[in-house]
């Protein structure tokens, strides 16, 4: 709104929700202001961490605003307690009354005991070294029952709390605790009260600092007493100097209003005010305290006039009323004498600033009257300017700031059609408003005041309670009143906290909650015209007999409570009560031993039952208690008990959450971990760490710019950037737990891989690791591109003709036989197939068009598919081809040869409480990725396809579990290849297991005390949680209790100073020499394996201190970081050149390895 409280259009660029943490959990981008209210809502979960939350927004103006409130575990009380104090307690008081009271949210009393204790509590200072003060307390027990209006009194000697000595607070304090009668139920109330020596204080108000000769000078002289509120009927004294001038009474208001001649003043003068008639003053004594009336002391100075011409604002009496007109008066004396000759008008001005100050016509000489109008705009201060020009020049000028009433031009009224209601009854709340008004309106539960008091939205005060939106679509809407029926029994089951917080249509009728209480209802609204508030109403819906249950939160399963329900009657007359306890087969009861369930209830008279009660389920249990009045002819008391015409029976069905004990209904899991060491490490470099993530994706999708820590310098690289986000991104949509800030961090990195991938395109369409650096596009990179992009369509632009351009290129290489024939230089070397180079290739490229949604039909991929199946006739035994095989053909439909394939793949797993697949020739130490690789590609071709006997989600399973004992802490692997397929099998597998039920709790224990737990649900399964381990090497234990499944990694790293024993790359450095005062080094990479040549290698020099690379050495290489083509048996020489001598040069490190086969290094 602007200042005039007018709506603007604004739109918030950004709205966030901040955790306690300052995590940001929600956000809203570019929302509209519609009609002033910005209208947004988020859903807060059961398991929501307690503490403050922040909402902060930001508008398009760059103007910022935040809010805090907060999320905290409690239960409703059911009634209040209030400690009532005198406002102060001075020194010349010997008893103050303390009165205690009790009153439930629906405004009957509470009846019951009362302890309280009353303090005044001592001053200390904690840099005395000598004994201090103790603080003055005394304790007050109140057996006895609080009186029918719910209160107990008691009647303190306030002369025991050393009202006379300093070193003491000012400040009396009570605790007090009310014990609901039969139910035990221990409420607290506080109060607090002043203590005061001051009996009497004086002060001036509205009096001017200057006087006008000759003008009186008017004033006000307000005396308040210990509590600060005006005494009205007080004698007060003002002094002119020593002299008593004036003696004056005080009015209603405390105020007396006083008016002194000037005429005869000169120079400054001195004022006083007091409540005595004497100036004496009564003598300090130390370390006491005495009774003290405060005077008032004021220092006027003259005006300085050069005509001695004066011109005076009169004050007005009280606060000019905001809804009507107002008049202020003016006084002047014009000295005759500088007048021109015959003149006899003197013209005068005014203006009233508000926001704009405005020139008003002259009006003529006299004492006059300055109109106000507009109040509503002047407000909170009308400022009054009055001036006119003598013919010499001089200006004769007055102001004076005269306080408004605040009013708002949007005149808003908020209320019920009646002041009480049953529960379950209709009833109207009607609103009033400007029309067009948007408004905004809310009705809570009273309960949720008491825990903590609100700031109400008034038109003095901001509120941080928020409410709710409702449209007004008309200027007046008219209560109407409502039948209620009589009803020979209530069922009430609805106690909600909040009853209206949502879009209605005002003036709908609503139906009133179950909850016997109070509903504190409030409103604003927005127009055209402004803003306004409507007075706070209430609701209490009541019946004068019901039952009211206490009972716990929850308890275990097997445990038993009591349950207790009271039954109330505020009915004029006596009743027979009988209440019973529905049996259910949730629950098991008994009566309590000597418990009656049957009495009379006279009028405002109350009654407790209790059950032993012992659950039997698990989960939400109802308990449905009734109490009926029931007809008899005995007596009760000295009448007959009646029968009420309405509500004779009330019925309250309440819900208890039982919880397990021994978890026997969850899966409970334990596992032992040992983090051992090597027998030669360096010391100090033991590292590790446990993680808990409730998502097979929450690792990678937390951590996709992380996936893998090699470098991403060619194009097959840049791939592991791009293609990952699409299977996270899927399989997050498709179970619903896509947010925004993965999808804008998912897609940044789409984009920005997209657009540096097309970098290293040919001009004919095709891709190669190095672009146009390479000779001729490489067709298992081209294939590996095309799906990518094609997978990537559905979140960022992707030109179609990327991807008709790479098929196209791969189709031309596609040999008579349906085979595509291998191009460029092919960095994989698993994708040489044991029957023919080309046969892993195709299959590659075929499963690559099939995810591309091509048809089998197509030329392409139907003669491709002729050559793997010609491939499959033959001699097959290459894993890693199999695997690839029995997923191409299972995306093409084939089952017949999926069956066979996976059939053979099954007779060649690997189980050891896993199932993985392992490649001949492995050396078995260390990950090896082509492993990685085939086993992901046998999961894909089960997940991919319809299910097959003997090979269901449980045979998954262990699959699953071998590839995530393989995944690095960000969730990767260890190359580009194996990260890619592995993530877009779990991504499968995630999203055909993917259950919204969640609710595990992991527990970390070791044997040196450490005891951490981990909770997991649907709220936080994508959420990364991790435990720093201090104990290393050590003994841990990781227990799992819940419904679903949870991946548990515990990262152990360490340097271990002995290399392995099997080599497959050999660096071998040369011998220094010196040339022209310059030092050369010379290191060769060689591979020493049973391959011809190796994959792409990596090889990572940290370079001595003080070294630089040799550039004339790149000549055997492609590119600087430092990457090779492949090495083989002939060594690739690389050559360091000392650029600056370094003394005591230590070793640094040459690391060279297989880019896809990181365990050959």
């Amino acid at each position: 709104m602007d200042a005039n409280f007018i709506p603007v259009e604004r739109v918030y660029k950004e709205v966030a929700l901040q955790d306690p943490s300052s995590n940001r959990i929600a956000q809203w981008l570019d929302k509209s202001v519609v009609g002033g209210i910005l209208d947004l809502s988020h859903p807060m979960i059961p398991e929501a961490v307690q503490g403050s939350y922040t909402i902060t927004a930001l508008t398009d103006k760059g103007e910022q605003i935040s809010h805090s409130f907060d999320i905290k575990e409690y239960v409703l009380p059911k009634y209040e307690v209030n400690v009532h104090l005198p406002s102060v307690i001075t020194v010349l008081d010997q008893e103050a009354a303390l009165k205690i009271c009790g009153k439930y949210t629906y405004g009957k009393p509470v009846i019951g005991s009362v302890k309280a204790q009353f303090c005044r509590n001592a001053i200390r200072f904690f840099w005395f070294s000598s004994p201090q003060n103790k603080d003055l307390c005394k304790t007050y027990e109140l057996t006895v029952s609080t009186d029918k209006s719910g209160c107990a009194t008691q009647t303190v000697n306030v002369t025991a709390f050393s009202l006379h000595k300093n070193m003491y607070s000012d400040t009396f304090e009570v605790t007090a605790e009310m014990e609901e009668y039969g139910t035990g139920v221990i409420l607290k109330g506080y109060g607090q009260t002043s203590f005061t020596c001051d009996i009497r204080t004086v002060t001036f108000e509205d009096v001017p600092e200057a006087y006008k000769p000759g003008i009186p000078f008017e004033g006000k002289i307000k005396v308040v007493g210990p509590d600060n509120k005006p005494v009205a009927n007080e004698p007060v004294y003002l002094f002119v100097g020593s002299s008593l001038k004036l003696a004056l009474t005080t009015d209603v208001n405390g105020v007396a209003l006083f008016s002194l001649g000037t005429s005869l003043w000169k120079d400054s003068v001195h004022l006083k005010a007091s409540s005595k008639n004497t100036t004496e003053h009564e003598h300090y004594a130390y370390g006491l305290r005495r009774p003290n009336y405060r005077a008032s002391h004021h220092h006027v100075t003259p005006f300085y006039s050069k005509s001695s011409s004066f011109l005076k604002v009169m004050q007005a009496s009280s606060e000019l009323p905001c809804d009507s007109e107002a008049t202020v008066r003016a006084q002047y004396i014009i000295q005759g004498e500088e007048l021109e000759k015959g003149q006899e008008v003197l013209h005068f001005f005014y203006l009233v600033c508000v926001r704009d100050c405005d020139v008003t016509p002259p009006i003529n000489k006299g004492e006059m009257s300055v109109p106000l109008t507009r109040m509503s705009d002047l407000a909170p201060f009308a400022q009054v300017v009055v001036y006119t020009l003598m013919p010499s020049g001089e200006a004769v000028a007055d102001s004076h700031d005269f306080p408004v009433q605040l009013c708002l031009n949007n005149k808003v009224s908020l209320k019920f059609s009646s002041l009480q209601e049953l529960p379950s009854e209709r009833t109207t709340l009607s609103l009033k408003a400007h029309p067009g008004s948007l408004c905004s309106v809310r009705a809570i539960d009273q309960s949720v005041l008491l825990l903590q008091t609100e700031q109400e939205l008034t038109v003095r005060l901001d509120s941080p309670i928020p409410l709710a939106f409702n449209m007004m679509p008309e200027p007046v809407i008219t209560p109407q009143m409502f039948k209620v029926d009589n009803k020979k029994e209530t069922i009430r089951t609805f106690f909600p906290e909040t009853w209206i917080w949502d879009l209605v249509t005002v003036g709908m009728e609503k139906t009133t909650p179950d909850t016997i209480t109070k509903w504190a209802a409030g409103a604003f609204c927005v127009s055209s015209v402004g803003f306004g508030v409507a007075p706070n109403t209430g609701l209490t819906v009541f019946q004068p007999f019901f039952v009211s249950l206490t009972l716990p939160y929850s308890v275990i399963r097997g445990e038993v409570f009591t349950l207790k329900a009271t039954v109330f009657n505020y009915l004029l007359k006596c009743i027979m009560v009988e209440v019973t306890l529905a049996a259910s087969d949730q629950h098991t009861f008994r009566n309590c031993d000597g418990c009656i369930y049957s009495v009379c209830l006279c009028g405002e008279e109350s009654r407790t039952f209790s059950w032993i009660v012992t659950p039997t389920t698990l989960g939400k249990v109802n308990l449905k208690v009734s109490a009926e009045a029931l007809k008899t002819e005995a007596l009760c008391g000295n009448e007959v008990a009646t029968v009420p015409d309405v509500g004779r029976t009330d019925t309250v069905i309440r819900t208890l959450l039982v919880e397990v004990s021994d978890m026997t209904n969850l899966r409970c899991s334990q596992k032992n971990v040992s983090l051992l060491m090597p027998e030669l490490f360096v010391a100090g470099s033991a590292r590790a760490t446990f993680s808990v993530l409730g998502d097979l994706m929450g690792r990678a999708a937390q951590n996709l710019d992380k996936l893998l820590a090699m470098p991403y310098g060619c194009g097959e690289q840049n791939m592991l950037l791009f293609a990952p986000n699409i299977f996270i991104l899927n399989y997050l949509k498709s179970t619903g737990q896509l947010t925004q800030s993965i999808l804008d961090k998912a897609t940044h990195f789409l984009e920005s891989g997209y657009q540096r991938e097309l970098t290293y395109k040919h001009d004919d369409g095709s891709y190669s690791a190095f672009g146009k650096a390479d000779s001729s596009g490489n067709t298992w990179l081209t294939s590996f591109v095309m799906k990518s992009f094609g997978g990537a369509q559905p979140y960022i632009y992707v030109q179609p003709e990327h991807i008709t351009e790479a098929w196209r290129w791969l189709s031309k290489h596609q040999r008579p036989d349906g085979c595509i024939r291998s191009v460029g230089k092919l960095f994989h070397n698993g994708m040489k197939g044991g029957v023919s180079d080309d046969v892993s290739l195709t299959a590659y490229i075929t499963a690559a068009m099939l995810e591309l949604d091509a048809n089998v039909t197509n030329p392409v991929v139907h003669n491709s598919l002729s050559c793997l199946k010609a491939a499959v006739a033959g001699q097959l035994d290459n894993l890693y081809t199999t695997a690839l095989l029995s997923y191409t053909f299972t995306l093409a439909g084939d089952e017949e040869m999926r069956s066979k394939l996976i059939t053979l793949l099954h007779e060649k797993s690997n189980t050891h409480g896993t199932r993985h697949w392992k490649r001949a020739g492995a050396s078995g130490k260390g990950l090896d990725s082509l492993e990685v690789e085939m086993t992901s590609y046998v999961l894909l071709a089960l997940l991919s396809g319809p299910s097959m006997p003997g090979f269901d989600l449980e045979y998954s399973s262990g699959i699953v579990r071998w590839l995530t004992q393989q995944q690095n802490p960000f969730g990767g692997f260890s190359s580009t290849q194996d990260t890619v397929v592995a993530l877009q099998a779990l991504a499968k597998y995630g999203a055909a297991t993917y259950s919204s039920e969640v609710g595990t709790t992991v527990t970390l224990t070791s044997l040196g005390g450490l005891n951490k737990e981990f909770t997991v649900n649907q709220d936080n399964r994508l959420l990364y949680q991790e435990e720093k381990l201090s104990e290393v090497p050590g003994e841990y234990t990781i227990r799992a209790e819940g419904q679903n499944c949870v991946l548990t990694q515990v990262p152990h790293r360490y340097v271990c100073s002995t290399p392995s024993t099997e080599v497959f790359m050999c660096v071998t450095p040369e011998q220094c020499t010196r040339t022209c005062s310059v030092f050369r080094k010379t290191g060769g990479a060689q591979y020493q394996g049973r391959r011809e040549e190796t994959n792409m290698v990596i090889v990572n020099i940290k370079l001595l201190s003080g070294y630089v690379l040799d550039k004339s050495s790149l000549t055997l290489v492609r590119f600087i970081n430092i990457y090779l083509d492949g090495v083989g048996s002939t060594a690739a020489l690389v050559t360091l050149e000392e650029d600056q001598p370094v003394r005591n040069l230590k070793p640094a490190v040459v690391k060279v390895y297989d880019y896809y086969q990181t365990s050959k290094n």
